[in-house]
Protein backbone atom coordinates (compact mmCIF):
# COMPACT_ATOMS: atom_id res chain seq x y z
CA UNK A 1 0.00 0.00 0.00
CA UNK A 2 1.04 3.62 -0.45
CA UNK A 3 3.22 5.30 2.18
CA UNK A 4 4.96 2.19 3.40
CA UNK A 5 6.45 4.21 6.25
CA UNK A 6 3.17 3.96 8.14
CA UNK A 7 2.96 1.23 10.77
CA UNK A 8 0.08 -1.24 10.90
CA UNK A 9 -1.61 0.55 13.83
CA UNK A 10 -1.32 3.90 12.02
CA UNK A 11 -2.84 2.47 8.83
CA UNK A 12 -5.71 0.92 10.74
CA UNK A 13 -6.45 4.20 12.49
CA UNK A 14 -6.53 6.05 9.18
CA UNK A 15 -8.69 3.37 7.53
CA UNK A 16 -11.34 4.07 10.16
CA UNK A 17 -11.89 7.64 8.88
CA UNK A 18 -14.96 8.37 6.81
CA UNK A 19 -13.33 10.94 4.51
CA UNK A 20 -16.61 12.24 3.10
CA UNK A 21 -17.95 13.60 6.39
CA UNK A 22 -15.11 13.49 7.69
CA UNK A 23 -15.24 11.61 11.00
CA UNK A 24 -13.93 8.48 12.68
CA UNK A 25 -15.98 5.30 12.52
CA UNK A 26 -15.92 2.29 14.81
CA UNK A 27 -14.79 4.41 17.74
CA UNK A 28 -16.26 2.04 20.35
CA UNK A 29 -13.57 -0.56 19.62
CA UNK A 30 -11.01 1.35 17.58
CA UNK A 31 -8.48 1.19 20.43
CA UNK A 32 -8.64 -2.61 20.30
CA UNK A 33 -8.10 -2.62 16.54
CA UNK A 34 -5.12 -0.27 16.76
CA UNK A 35 -3.58 -2.35 19.56
CA UNK A 36 -4.10 -5.51 17.49
CA UNK A 37 -2.23 -3.87 14.62
CA UNK A 38 0.70 -3.03 16.88
CA UNK A 39 0.85 -6.58 18.27
CA UNK A 40 0.72 -8.05 14.77
CA UNK A 41 3.49 -5.83 13.46
CA UNK A 42 5.75 -6.65 16.39
CA UNK A 43 5.07 -10.35 15.82
CA UNK A 44 5.76 -10.04 12.09
CA UNK A 45 9.04 -8.31 12.89
CA UNK A 46 9.97 -11.16 15.25
CA UNK A 47 10.16 -8.90 18.31
CA UNK A 48 7.23 -10.60 20.03
CA UNK A 49 6.88 -14.37 19.80
CA UNK A 50 4.43 -16.97 21.04
CA UNK A 51 5.58 -19.09 23.99
CA UNK A 52 2.81 -21.63 24.65
CA UNK A 53 0.20 -18.92 24.10
CA UNK A 54 2.05 -16.21 26.02
CA UNK A 55 3.16 -12.98 24.36
CA UNK A 56 6.93 -12.96 24.85
CA UNK A 57 9.58 -10.35 23.94
CA UNK A 58 12.61 -11.84 22.16
CA UNK A 59 15.22 -9.24 23.00
CA UNK A 60 14.96 -6.98 26.03
CA UNK A 61 17.06 -4.31 24.31
CA UNK A 62 15.51 -4.34 20.81
CA UNK A 63 13.73 -1.26 19.47
CA UNK A 64 11.94 -0.43 16.23
CA UNK A 65 12.44 3.34 16.17
CA UNK A 66 8.67 3.78 16.05
CA UNK A 67 7.42 5.32 19.33
CA UNK A 68 4.05 3.53 19.18
CA UNK A 69 5.57 0.08 18.67
CA UNK A 70 8.38 0.69 21.14
CA UNK A 71 5.89 1.90 23.74
CA UNK A 72 3.98 -1.36 23.49
CA UNK A 73 7.20 -3.40 23.57
CA UNK A 74 8.19 -1.68 26.79
CA UNK A 75 4.76 -2.27 28.31
CA UNK A 76 4.91 -6.00 27.52
CA UNK A 77 8.42 -6.27 28.94
CA UNK A 78 7.48 -4.55 32.20
CA UNK A 79 4.24 -6.48 32.76
CA UNK A 80 3.55 -9.98 33.96
CA UNK A 81 3.15 -12.63 31.22
CA UNK A 82 -0.19 -12.48 29.39
CA UNK A 83 -1.87 -14.11 26.43
CA UNK A 84 -2.31 -12.33 23.10
CA UNK A 85 -6.03 -11.77 23.58
CA UNK A 86 -5.37 -10.02 26.89
CA UNK A 87 -2.95 -7.62 25.22
CA UNK A 88 -5.51 -6.63 22.59
CA UNK A 89 -7.59 -5.01 25.34
CA UNK A 90 -5.25 -4.24 28.25
CA UNK A 91 -4.54 -0.48 28.37
CA UNK A 92 -5.29 -0.38 24.65
CA UNK A 93 -6.21 3.31 24.73
CA UNK A 94 -2.57 4.14 25.46
CA UNK A 95 -1.64 2.80 22.04
CA UNK A 96 -4.54 4.65 20.40
CA UNK A 97 -3.44 7.97 21.93
CA UNK A 98 0.16 7.35 20.88
CA UNK A 99 -0.89 6.65 17.28
CA UNK A 100 -3.06 9.76 17.19
CA UNK A 101 -0.22 11.93 18.47
CA UNK A 102 2.18 10.39 15.95
CA UNK A 103 -0.18 11.04 13.03
CA UNK A 104 -0.74 14.60 14.19
CA UNK A 105 3.02 15.18 14.31
CA UNK A 106 3.33 13.79 10.76
CA UNK A 107 0.55 16.01 9.41
CA UNK A 108 -2.16 13.40 8.86
CA UNK A 109 -4.26 14.93 11.62
CA UNK A 110 -4.80 18.45 12.89
CA UNK A 111 -5.24 19.05 16.62
CA UNK A 112 -8.01 21.54 17.43
CA UNK A 113 -8.35 23.01 20.91
CA UNK A 114 -11.89 23.33 22.24
CA UNK A 115 -13.66 23.91 25.53
CA UNK A 116 -16.26 21.49 26.86
CA UNK A 117 -19.26 23.38 28.26
CA UNK A 118 -17.27 26.50 27.56
CA UNK A 119 -15.01 25.77 30.54
CA UNK A 120 -12.92 22.60 30.34
CA UNK A 121 -10.10 22.56 27.78
CA UNK A 122 -10.17 19.70 25.30
CA UNK A 123 -8.37 18.67 22.11
CA UNK A 124 -10.11 17.13 19.12
CA UNK A 125 -8.45 15.82 15.98
CA UNK A 126 -9.52 16.49 12.40
CA UNK A 127 -8.33 14.67 9.32
CA UNK A 128 -5.80 16.76 7.42
CA UNK A 129 -4.42 14.58 4.60
CA UNK A 130 -7.71 13.43 3.11
CA UNK A 131 -6.27 12.45 -0.29
CA UNK A 132 -3.65 10.21 1.32
CA UNK A 133 -6.29 8.43 3.38
CA UNK A 134 -8.54 8.03 0.33
CA UNK A 135 -5.64 6.37 -1.48
CA UNK A 136 -4.95 4.08 1.46
CA UNK A 137 -8.59 3.00 1.57
CA UNK A 138 -8.74 2.40 -2.19
CA UNK A 139 -5.71 0.16 -2.02
CA UNK A 140 -7.10 -1.74 0.97
CA UNK A 141 -10.37 -2.35 -0.88
CA UNK A 142 -8.31 -3.48 -3.88
CA UNK A 143 -6.59 -6.10 -1.70
CA UNK A 144 -9.95 -7.27 -0.37
CA UNK A 145 -11.93 -7.23 -3.60
CA UNK A 146 -9.26 -7.82 -6.24
CA UNK A 147 -8.43 -11.06 -7.99
CA UNK A 148 -4.73 -11.08 -7.01
CA UNK A 149 -3.94 -14.34 -5.17
CA UNK A 150 -3.45 -13.87 -1.44
CA UNK A 151 0.06 -15.34 -1.67
CA UNK A 152 1.06 -12.34 -3.81
CA UNK A 153 -0.14 -9.82 -1.22
CA UNK A 154 2.50 -8.63 1.26
CA UNK A 155 2.08 -9.90 4.82
CA UNK A 156 1.69 -6.33 6.08
CA UNK A 157 -1.07 -5.47 3.59
CA UNK A 158 -2.83 -8.75 4.28
CA UNK A 159 -2.76 -8.05 8.02
CA UNK A 160 -4.22 -4.56 7.58
CA UNK A 161 -7.19 -5.82 5.61
CA UNK A 162 -7.78 -8.94 7.73
CA UNK A 163 -7.81 -6.94 10.97
CA UNK A 164 -9.92 -4.10 9.56
CA UNK A 165 -12.46 -6.63 8.33
CA UNK A 166 -12.47 -8.36 11.72
CA UNK A 167 -13.33 -5.02 13.34
CA UNK A 168 -16.12 -4.54 10.78
CA UNK A 169 -14.83 -1.16 9.64
CA UNK A 170 -17.61 0.04 7.34
CA UNK A 171 -15.13 2.26 5.50
CA UNK A 172 -13.64 -0.97 4.14
CA UNK A 173 -16.36 -3.62 4.35
CA UNK A 174 -19.99 -2.44 4.39
CA UNK A 175 -22.20 -4.72 6.45
CA UNK A 176 -23.93 -6.22 3.41
CA UNK A 177 -20.58 -7.31 1.93
CA UNK A 178 -19.00 -9.07 4.91
CA UNK A 179 -20.36 -12.53 4.17
CA UNK A 180 -19.41 -12.27 0.51
CA UNK A 181 -15.76 -11.63 1.42
CA UNK A 182 -15.49 -14.26 4.16
CA UNK A 183 -13.27 -16.64 2.20
CA UNK A 184 -10.95 -13.86 1.03
CA UNK A 185 -10.60 -12.57 4.59
CA UNK A 186 -9.60 -16.05 5.76
CA UNK A 187 -6.99 -16.25 3.00
CA UNK A 188 -5.57 -12.85 3.99
CA UNK A 189 -5.49 -13.89 7.63
CA UNK A 190 -3.39 -16.92 6.69
CA UNK A 191 -1.15 -14.74 4.54
CA UNK A 192 -0.60 -12.33 7.45
CA UNK A 193 1.26 -15.06 9.31
CA UNK A 194 2.86 -16.81 6.36
CA UNK A 195 6.40 -16.64 7.78
CA UNK A 196 5.84 -19.40 10.34
CA UNK A 197 3.13 -21.61 11.86
CA UNK A 198 3.56 -19.84 15.21
CA UNK A 199 2.98 -16.47 13.59
CA UNK A 200 -0.20 -17.75 11.92
CA UNK A 201 -1.47 -18.78 15.35
CA UNK A 202 -0.66 -15.33 16.72
CA UNK A 203 -2.48 -13.53 13.91
CA UNK A 204 -5.54 -15.72 14.34
CA UNK A 205 -5.53 -15.19 18.11
CA UNK A 206 -5.26 -11.42 17.74
CA UNK A 207 -7.90 -11.30 15.02
CA UNK A 208 -10.31 -13.34 17.14
CA UNK A 209 -9.85 -10.88 20.00
CA UNK A 210 -10.74 -8.01 17.66
CA UNK A 211 -13.89 -9.83 16.53
CA UNK A 212 -14.92 -10.35 20.17
CA UNK A 213 -14.28 -6.69 21.01
CA UNK A 214 -16.22 -5.47 17.98
CA UNK A 215 -19.14 -7.75 18.76
CA UNK A 216 -19.23 -6.62 22.39
CA UNK A 217 -19.13 -2.96 21.35
CA UNK A 218 -22.06 -3.36 18.96
CA UNK A 219 -24.24 -5.40 21.32
CA UNK A 220 -27.27 -3.56 22.77
CA UNK A 221 -26.93 -2.40 26.36
CA UNK A 222 -28.48 -4.73 28.92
Amino acid sequence: MSDGSLSLPARLYLLAWDTERPRLTGTAHLHHLVRAGALTELAQRGLLVDDDGITTPVDLDAHTGDPVLDGLLELVRESRPRRWRAWVTLRARYTLVAVREQLAAEGYLRAEKRRVLGIFPSVEHALQRVAAVDALQREARGVLEGDRPAVEVSERDAAVVALAAAAELRTLVPGKDRRRHRRRIEELTERSGAAAPALRRVVREVRTAVVVAATAASAPAG
